[in-house]
């Protein structure tokens, strides 16, 4: 018996090591608890954070989009990082399966749907914007071209703008589609008041990196910052 004892001893040890070992390699790189905690103070809520493509650094999803921070949470990188190599922005990415995922997530929008859909894009909106204007005015052109527009809310001047009450009431009318057609040629919407998602909408944005409207989402889950003539977009979204 002792000897059987003294033999399982070294084999303990070995298995001890390898635990070791592979827990070592599956353990992440980062410092997540270090890396919200630091977030955490600049304002930032953090939602997610992950190993990323660049050695050294953590990629974090937060309400304000997605930002590069040191392993140890020590240095926060505001910007775009790319790829060299690829020829690609890193940080859009590795925003894009995000996007397409939290829009499967909504069906509040309010859409221009085509007759012979081929394409549906979503755009981030704000009645009072120029270019969303001549977006919308050129909506017979997208909807020609096969493409069904939908539309999120995103006051310009935040939560607490006129803008944000007109995007409230287009959403709270019963005639969604009309009341979006009045406010684009600048006329005026009847206030309603009701459970609406401009807050949630004007969020979402955010946490996609939106900071101007028009703000078109493709369906690979692309951010065009901008307007986009109906045969350019076509054409994109066709390649």
């Amino acid at each position: 018996m002792l000897r059987m004892r003294l033999r399982l001893i070294p084999l303990l040890a070995v298995f001890a090591f390898t635990a070791a070992v592979i827990q070592a390699e599956t353990a992440p790189a980062y410092d997540e608890a270090a890396i919200t905690e630091q977030l955490t103070q600049l304002g930032l809520q953090v939602n997610n954070v992950s190993a990323s493509p660049v050695t050294g650094l953590a990629q974090v999803f937060t309400n304000r989009g997605l930002f590069f921070v040191s392993n140890d949470g020590a240095y926060f990188f505001e910007g775009n990082v790319f790829d060299i190599q690829n020829r690609q922005l890193v940080n859009e990415q590795q925003m894009r399966p995000f996007r397409q995922q939290q829009l499967q997530q909504h069906n509040d929008f309010i859409e221009y749907k085509a007759k012979d859909e081929k394409h549906v894009v979503t755009v981030f909106t704000d009645p009072s914007c120029g270019y969303c204007r001549r977006l919308h005015n050129d909506m017979k052109d997208y909807n020609k071209a096969g493409i069904t527009v939908r539309y999120l809310a995103f006051p310009r001047g935040g939560l607490q703008s006129e803008t944000n009450d007109e995007l409230e009431a287009i959403w709270c009318s019963r005639d969604k589609n009309s009341s979006m057609d009045r406010a684009k040629a600048g006329r005026s919407v009847s206030a309603v008041a009701c459970r609406n998602p401009v807050a949630n909408h004007y969020n979402l944005g955010q946490a996609f990196g939106v900071t101007g409207t028009p703000a078109i989402v493709l369906p690979n889950g692309q951010l065009i910052p901008g307007y986009q003539p109906a045969d350019a977009l076509a054409q994109q979204l066709n390649n």
